[in-house]
């Protein structure tokens, strides 16, 4: 059992649950963001990258954790143009996620007073250059009782357990879904879905392929028309749209009950007006000679072609034409 022995008093930080425990943010991510999060005022104007030099954070290490806090909406930058024709870029850090237009509120200062639910309170940490503050309260205002012992999770445990016992060979259907769904992420970080989550989802979009919905039309119908506050959880969000929005089973042809299928019509016999004994045959349109009677017709007639091309004088060129016609002028008379 994990107890604080002595617990600081002074000159800390308090973290956010949303952040410790965010399951798609690495430790360097997490340190970094509550590090910019304590920082005094003087040092607000730093770059991002500058903090994590400071705390031994670089190179790829440092690029990941960044690319984790900005795909989470936990960072976000701006370009501007700054004097001279020289181009700055503005970073926001927030201990909450923000989506795109509630970050740009606060870079422009158009920071709304809090709302009465706590739990969608918007909290800016700090930014480069001007210093954007939230609705945060500093730490001697902002009371709440602490405890020794952290708060039970009954509902990641239960769900530990249904995913343990959870088949690990999924069909076809549910592995195209899952792909589909993790990669919602590429078009917007507002969807980005982790392993598990996406196994969950994976099963109410399975039923949109089985259903004739093609995997372009699926990734359109949860991408559109995204809410304008901004999707505050991607798996609540993507649940409530493949269920709302499932289309229609396609309609199945349902046979008559009583009545007997109609056999399909038979053609009668026809005698053929061809030469031989008389015989018989079933006509496909408004024919009146079978088919080998058919064929032996047009042997006989392109036979009699060639007999009459054979009897015809053998062809002349033009030019001993012309030459015996000026050997021969009485010939023209």
């Amino acid at each position: 059992m994990l107890r604080h022995a002595i617990a600081p008093s002074r000159r800390y930080t308090k973290a956010s649950h949303d952040v410790v425990r965010h399951p798609r943010l690495g430790s360097d991510a997490k340190v970094l963001l509550l590090h910019v999060q304590g920082l005094p005022e003087d040092q607000a104007g730093q770059a991002l990258s500058e903090h994590a030099r400071n705390l031994g954070i670089t190179g790829r290490a440092y690029q990941k954790a960044k690319k984790q806090l900005v795909e989470n909406g936990f960072v976000h930058e701006r370009r501007r143009q700054a004097g001279r024709g020289h181009w700055a870029t503005d970073q926001l850090c927030s201990n909450v996620p923000l989506t795109a237009e509630q970050a740009r509120r606060v870079q422009d200062g158009l920071v709304v007073a809090p709302e009465p639910q706590p739990s969608t309170r918007e909290r800016a940490v700090g930014q480069p250059g001007v210093r954007a503050a939230g609705d945060s309260l500093p730490v001697e205002e902002e009371r709440e009782k602490n405890s020794p012992h952290p708060p039970s999770e009954p509902e990641a445990e239960a769900e530990a357990e249904a995913e343990a016992g959870r088949d690990s060979t999924p069909g076809p259907e549910l592995k195209v879904t899952e792909r589909l769904l993790l990669s919602l992420r590429h078009a917007t970080p507002q969807l980005h879905l982790g392993v598990r989550e996406a196994r969950r989802l994976a099963e109410l979009a399975a039923e949109w392929i089985r259903r004739g919905i093609t995997t372009t039309d699926l990734r359109r119908a949860l991408t559109s028309e995204l809410p304008p506050e901004g999707v505050r959880s991607a798996v609540g969000f993507l649940r409530h749209r493949l269920v709302q929005k499932l289309p229609e089973p396609p309609e199945v042809p349902v046979p008559t009950i009583g009545r007997p299928a109609t056999p399909p019509r038979v053609r009668e016999l026809v005698p053929c007006a061809g030469p031989g004994e008389d015989h018989v045959f079933r006509a496909v349109g408004d024919e009146t000679h079978c088919a080998p009677c058919r064929q032996e017709e047009a042997r006989a007639f392109w036979a009699a072609r060639a007999a009459t091309y054979a009897q015809q004088p053998p062809h002349i060129p033009w030019r001993e034409r012309v030459a015996s016609l000026a050997a021969n002028p009485a010939e023209t008379a």
